[in-house]
């Protein structure tokens, strides 16, 4: 093996904190609905983590397809959402997601959508470990935009894996969480790499001839923070994904690149937006 390919090597594939699991550093979500041959072309390139909500119909045609086949092949994340007008039963999620997916065990199951801590509640936690102990489930982990308690829980230990916003616009996780991952190694996902594609269009007041990022610099800012273990992405056909996966291929930013991409985020971050 060659540096260079040494480099691709390390830049391409991790070990998901304490699971132990080894992963292709892009995960792919099917959320926007990018046919079921993108699905099967990024499993073909080697993608092995795979993000499925209940209502994903061809991620989880396809995963009832494969892992029939290869199921130690690949890593399944799912969860239960944390709807803030009712608690989501997360055993009989749990329950639903392994009839959908027809799998004796999910790897790693999510109480997904914490935006402020009273909302993971004793009950949550207590489920998730349930669900763990009695091997339905192999690791546990929450999502949250709320980094603060986002990083006591990887302090405490308290789950085996985060879900978390970061991107060039949204940086915070750089003081609030990663300091605290090596405590108790906790596995780190990411997402919206392009901040739902304003990363992708230049703000307000940005010259026209200024540097302004692609795609893939976008996940490649977010791949070269060591903290970061898999980046999901999630392309609306064949032709995003291809030009995403190519991030893996290019390698880390170099300083310079990483200097312009947190210049571009400040600016994206301090425009206004009406979704945030």
């Amino acid at each position: 093996m060659t540096p260079s390919q040494a480099t691709t090597e390390q830049f391409s594939y991790a070990t998901l904190g304490k699971t132990g699991l080894r992963v292709f550093r892009m995960g792919l979500s099917a959320s926007y609905r990018p046919g079921t041959a993108a699905i099967h072309s990024a499993l073909d390139a080697g993608v092995n983590v795979l993000f499925a909500y209940g209502f994903d119909r061809q991620m989880i045609r396809v995963l009832r397809e494969t892992l029939r086949k290869k199921r130690d092949s690949y890593v399944v994340i799912t969860g239960a959402y944390n709807y803030l007008w009712s608690h989501q039963n997360v055993r009989r999620t749990v329950e639903k997601r392994l009839r959908q997916l027809t799998t004796d065990y999910i790897d790693v199951f999510l109480f997904l959508g914490v935006m402020k801590k009273e909302q993971f509640t004793e009950r949550a936690r207590d489920d998730l470990y349930h669900c763990r102990e009695q091997g339905k489930v192999r690791f546990v982990g929450v999502s949250s935009h709320d980094r603060r308690f986002a990083g006591d829980l990887a302090r405490d230990g308290v789950v085996d894996v985060l879900m978390i916003r970061y991107n060039a616009a949204h940086r915070g996780a750089e003081a609030d969480i990663f300091p605290r991952l090596a405590a108790h190694n906790t596995g780190v996902l990411s997402y919206t790499a392009t901040r739902w594609r304003q990363l992708l269009r230049r703000p307000r007041g940005w010259p026209k001839d200024g540097f302004s990022p692609t795609a893939q610099q976008c996940y490649r800012f977010v791949l070269s923070h060591p903290s970061v273990h898999v980046c999901l992405t999630a392309p609306s056909n064949r032709k995003q994904l291809e030009a995403n996966l190519r991030a893996l291929e290019e390698g880390p930013l170099s300083e310079e690149e990483l200097a312009d991409m947190q210049r571009f985020g400040d600016a994206v971050h301090g425009a206004r937006h009406w979704f945030m």
